[in-house]
């Protein structure tokens, strides 16, 4: 079959690796892709939220298969739009519709789903301009540290931990009054601090039955020892060692079989990847976030983890028979370690020139922001690319990926050097 993956990062160069490897594929387009994707797929320049655009191309190109890398396209409906499309309707869309995307599109929607389907979060209230004193209020009658999100998409970018309450209360002005993170803070989730350990768990659903696909851990945080601003991720571990069979129970029970059911009982369909953010709490599951698609950088230490044929999973969404699939996950540890440009994830300079590829050994390099220019393999974003190895433990193979982080370099390159440190 003819499949089109949507992204331009390291998640969707992963998506084209192990698709790649299927016998089930014929030819595979990634848009816009990126120096990565080009040298096993063809990067076709679609905007990721372009859709007469990509029904073009998709009809043009007898493409039976659309998998959604970000979030923007399904938020804004892309599911639905090829559902509601006669010429369309029989593609293969992985993602949620428009609604079900909304676990995503505001944390209010998903903090209001977990209430009423039973999954275990943290207390919370939501608040707009309007209410702003009320929030003021909520912020007295919170222990610090302070937990404030932006209720709409912020690029990762969107939720602040404060531990003084003064200051807690001026940014929650600056996002409603100030504008912090554009539209996506009218509306500000406060929610109380859950002091644990953080863990993802995936889930692949075809709107009836599920699978639960390897575990894995990212740092978010630009500094060492989880220090500065929050990024789009800097690394990830998979497995995560904590998490042992007793824990995935409790994970399987309390939140997974929760969530597809809700998905069921409240009409949502979703036929695609469910990324659940955790908090571990005295060996207790409670629930961070929802994101509607896979994670970044997390999706380069899970999808080499799957042994089986991903494309063929992906292709029994659309009779909905995943539960007849055989997932085979690989027993070794993957990490990857995210190289970025000097600056992010604040202002950073592209087209900077990356040398030592070719002197990879025993890894896999993703690329993230790369572009090819007169030739050579350029930086073209924050978060340029991550080096994935295997290893019989996530310490062996972090000393793999260090060992070939060393081999690359563009100019001002900086990766964080303690990547499973809190393991």
């Amino acid at each position: 079959m003819n499949v089109l993956i949507l992204g331009s990062g390291g998640r969707e160069h992963a998506f084209a690796y192990s698709i790649s490897k299927s016998s089930l594929l014929s030819q595979l387009f990634v848009a816009p892709g990126n120096a990565g994707t080009a040298q096993i797929a063809t990067n076709v320049a679609l905007g990721v939220t372009d859709f007469p655009a990509i029904k073009e191309f998709v009809l043009e190109n007898n493409v039976q298969m659309v998998v959604v890398g970000p979030e923007a396209p399904l938020v804004e409906g892309i599911y639905d739009y090829f559902q509601e499309d006669a010429a369309l309707k029989n593609v293969n869309v992985i993602g949620p519709s428009k609604q079900a995307a909304m676990l995503e599109g505001s944390k209010e929607f998903a903090k209001e789903f977990m209430e009423r389907n039973e999954v275990p979060t943290a207390a919370y209230q939501s608040f707009t301009s309007d209410t702003l004193k009320e929030g003021m209020a909520f912020i007295d009658s919170l222990k610090p540290p302070f937990v404030l999100k932006a209720d709409g998409l912020a690029g990762g970018k969107g939720v602040l931990i404060i531990s003084d309450a003064q200051e807690a209360k001026e940014s929650l002005e600056e996002m409603l009054v100030g504008g912090k993170f554009g539209a996506a803070s009218n509306k500000v989730v406060i929610e109380e601090f859950l002091d644990g350990i953080e863990m993802s768990v995936f889930v692949l659903t075809d709107g009836d039955s599920y699978k639960i696909l390897p575990t894995a851990k990212d740092y978010k945080r630009i500094g060492e020892g989880d220090t500065g601003l929050n990024t789009g991720g800097m690394g990830a571990v998979s497995p995560v060692p904590f998490a042992g069979d007793v824990l995935m129970q409790k994970i399987e029970q309390k939140v997974v079989i929760p969530t597809i059911e809700g998905f069921k009982k409240e009409n949502l369909v979703y036929k695609g990847f469910v990324f659940i953010g955790l908090m571990i709490v005295d060996q207790e599951p409670l629930v961070i976030e929802y994101n509607v698609r896979m994670g970044d950088p997390e999706t380069e230490a899970v999808l080499p983890r799957i042994s089986s044929d991903l494309l063929s999973h992906l292709n029994a969404f659309a009779t909905s028979s995943l539960d007849q699939e055989n997932l085979v996950i690989d027993e070794r540890s993957a990490t990857t370690v995210m190289c970025v440009a000097g600056g992010y994830p604040e202002a950073y300079d592209k087209g900077m020139e990356i040398t030592g590829l070719d002197k990879v050994v025993d890894s896999i390099v993703f690329h993230a922001g790369t572009t090819v220019k007169d030739d050579k393999v350029v930086t073209n974003g924050g978060r340029v690319m991550t080096v994935t190895s295997y290893g019989t433990d996530f310490n062996e193979a972090l000393k793999k990926s260090y060992q070939n982080v060393d081999k690359l370099h563009f100019d001002r390159m900086y990766y964080r050097t303690d990547i499973g440190f809190d393991l």
